[in-house]
Formats: C-alpha cells, structure tokens, sequence
C-alpha cells in the first residue's frame, strides 16, 4: 500500500505541457507627472504567450495608454506592442504572443505610459526592459572647469545588460533654461591641440544640470560596449552654447586616460 502511494505522488496535480508559472518585474519610473511610479510584470502563461500586466502609483484618474518600444527609454522608439491602457484601478494586464517570455526578457526596449490618448506627449511613468536594465557596473569621472565659468560636474557611465552605456552627465553651476553640448574626443585633455570628437551626447539641460545619452557605437559607426570604455583614450568636453563651441567650460579625462 505504501508503496503504491510513492509510485502515485509524482503524478498529482500535474498536466502535460504544463509550464511553471515565470515572472520578471520591472521599475516604472517618474516621468513627466511627480508622484507616478509602477511595475511592469512579465508572465509566461505558454510556451509562446506572455501576459504583461502594469501597476501605476499615483496615477490621476482616467484611462492612460500604454506601449511596449524599442531601444531605450532615453532614446525612445517605435512602438512594438500596444498593450491595454491602465484603468482606474491603476492596473492593465495584456496577453502578448507575438514575442515570447525569453525574448521580452532579452528585449532591446522600454515601457511607457502615457497620461491620455489626448495628451500622448505626457508620460507618467516609463522604464527599461530585458537587455536595457542597468547592471550594478559603472563607473563616474570628475569634470573639472575651466576659468571663471565656474562649472563643473560629473559623468557616470553605467553598463546594461546588453553591454550599451548609459552615459548621464551632471553639472554644478549650469544656468536655468541653458543647453550645453557634450562631446567625448579621441585622446586626452593634455593632447596639444585636442582630439576629434567621436561621440556628440545628448545636451546638458542647464535647469536640471542633467544629461542623458544611451551609447551603442561611435558617430562613426563602431560598435563599442562599457568594457571598451573602460580602456578607452578619451575625454570629455562641455561646452558653452551651440554657436560656441570653442568655448569650452568643463573637460575631464575618462577610460584610460
């Protein structure tokens, strides 16, 4: 008797084909509204289904649309999947079978959500997804200023899962409602004369003092990955106003240098 009780156990409360329920979450992060934060859960419901449900914090009432994108949320892209809005509950859940659970989660994408359809330029909540998380590398350089512009500031180079960079500058200093170009140049700051740009960065915004720039390749179209830029023979240049760049207010070297 017993032992027909041990031959029987294995097979209770399973079914063929049966898959293990799955699950990743992911940070939905402040946007354009304070106080809105939220989750993005992906389940494996089937080999080839996945269910992603969304819960926002803080969200003002209404219905807000919500969309799966390509590349990063700093860079933003082309909508890949439109997911159910998030209702008055704060919640949506949306069947996906177009891209599988082990592919989302290697996705080169970001989620967002959007205050209304009459105001999709208003972003509540949005975050990285699959290869686009940030690992727990990185690394930050000084930027130093220059006479008596009296700017200075940082840059932290911070490695993804898929080995692109998030590159965020922050300044001291910066003037409100001023825009500041950034560069990172071939060589380092004491070459005579400087080196060529090979990167131009997304602007530093001078009421924020904030710069963000998602790195895949150089201008020039090479790939490169944080660990290259951890050797690279570079630095950096931030420079006064568009119509001068000769002007230069802060630099520092970075990788090798």
């Amino acid at each position: 008797m017993v032992a027909m009780v041990i031959l029987l156990m294995p097979g209770i409360g399973c079914k063929k084909d049966e898959i293990p329920a799955n699950k990743t979450e992911y940070n939905l992060m402040v946007k354009d509204e304070l106080g809105v934060t939220g989750i993005a859960t992906f389940i494996e419901t089937s080999s080839t289904a996945t269910t992603i449900e969304v819960k926002l914090y803080g969200a003002p009432s209404g219905s807000h649309p919500a969309v799966l994108c390509m590349n990063s949320a700093v860079e933003g892209g082309d909508v890949v999947v439109t997911l159910n809005p998030v209702e008055g509950n704060g919640t949506s859940s949306t069947k996906v079978s177009t891209i599988t659970y082990a592919q989302l989660n290697t996705y080169d994408g970001f989620i967002k959500v959007m205050k209304s359809s009459s105001e999709p330029q208003v972003i509540l909540a949005m975050g990285d997804i699959g290869g686009n998380v940030l690992t727990s590398t990185n690394i930050t350089y000084s930027l130093d200023t220059i006479g008596a512009f009296g700017v200075s500031g940082n840059v932290l180079f911070q490695e993804r899962v898929n080995g692109n960079t998030l590159v965020t500058i922050t300044l001291a200093g910066a003037i409100a409602g001023q825009s500041y170009p950034a560069t990172i140049n071939l060589g380092s700051i004491a070459s005579v004369g400087g080196g060529p740009v090979v990167k131009v960065l997304s602007d530093v915004n001078g009421t924020t003092g904030k710069s963000f720039t998602n790195i895949r390749r150089l201008d020039s179209g090479i790939n490169i990955t944080y660990q290259n830029w951890l050797v690279y023979d570079g630095y950096m240049n931030i420079y006064q106003t568009v119509a001068a760049l000769d002007h230069i207010i802060c630099h520092g070297d970075i990788g090798s240098n």
